[in-house]
């Protein structure tokens, strides 16, 4: 039973002054790591969208795109990510890399969600496909900014310098976040989260082995910051990069190894046992 331990209502997630009485907050994190860090969690989740492939480069393109869609509504960033990928012929490396006439990439251009339109998508499309043809592919660009600069905020720092270096619109640079400006790069993280965690119940895949999961950092966004501070876990106000390096240090602090496990207790106590939530 949930109630054994916490009941978070939509009043105690606004209540900074909440406490766990008679419980350790590591064991709690732990106990909420263990009730949704599960297989079955895939189904309900963006992430679904990426376990639909098996070939590395199919993961890893899917998995980046549904992470760049992924603000406002779950069912509609798993619907609309779907549709992106039968518009990819459910094949996205090989769409990616096989279509050297651009005229073929046309039906790309009625893709929207939200914001991000088909004319943003067709530009994500250029730039994947000038990082695996001339930058060593997506894990490679990561593993790079990562060992130059020894953190997740280089890496961070140089994807998004790589990405942008093709000939581009103004408007798609909102659409890949910028450390520099102190964003929290929260779709970013969620992205390395997918590729790098890995571990006994397989929802992360874990298929990059040259970034420490020691190193992740947190995917925070309004809800899990919300939950974040409920819990006494983040003092800063803002959900912006300073607050992701300061709810990471906590989390470190209860497992160095894998902090961003607790990605999924923030996120299971504010989206299943407090108040409705969406992601943005």
């Amino acid at each position: 039973m949930k109630n054994d331990i916490l009941s978070v209502s939509s009043q105690t997630i606004r209540d900074t002054s909440m406490r766990i009485p008679d419980f350790s907050m590591k064991s709690l994190l732990d106990s909420r790591v263990t009730e949704y860090n599960r297989f079955d969690f895939i189904h309900t989740d963006p992430i679904q969208i990426p376990h639909r492939f098996s070939r590395k480069e199919d993961i890893e393109i899917a998995a980046f795109l549904t992470a760049t869609i992924s603000w406002g509504q779950r069912k509609s960033i798993i619907n609309n990510a779907k549709q992106l990928m039968e518009l990819m012929d459910n094949s996205p490396y090989e769409f990616v890399m096989g279509t050297v006439n651009k005229n073929e990439w046309q039906q790309i251009k009625q893709f929207v969600h939200r914001t991000f339109n088909g004319n943003d998508c067709l530009f994500f499309l250029e730039s994947l496909k000038n990082i695996y043809n001339h930058h060593g592919g997506l894990e490679k660009i990561f593993d790079t900014g990562y060992q130059t600069n020894g953190c997740i905020y280089g890496a961070l720092q140089h994807f998004r310098q790589v990405f942008l270096s093709i000939p581009h619109e103004g408007r798609v640079r909102k659409h890949v976040s910028d450390v520099e400006t102190n964003s929290s790069a929260k779709r970013l993280n969620m992205f390395l989260r997918w590729m790098v965690r890995s571990d006994d119940q397989q929802v992360d895949f874990g298929l990059w082995k040259n970034i420490p999961t020691s190193a992740l950092m947190l995917p925070l966004d309004v809800h899990t910051g919300d939950v974040a501070r409920a819990l006494g876990l983040l003092q800063r106000k803002q959900n912006d990069w300073k607050a992701v390096e300061e709810i990471t240090s906590m989390l470190r602090s209860f497992d160095s190894n894998d902090p961003i496990k607790y990605d999924y207790a923030l996120f299971g106590i504010g989206a299943f046992e407090g108040k409705s939530l969406i992601l943005r």
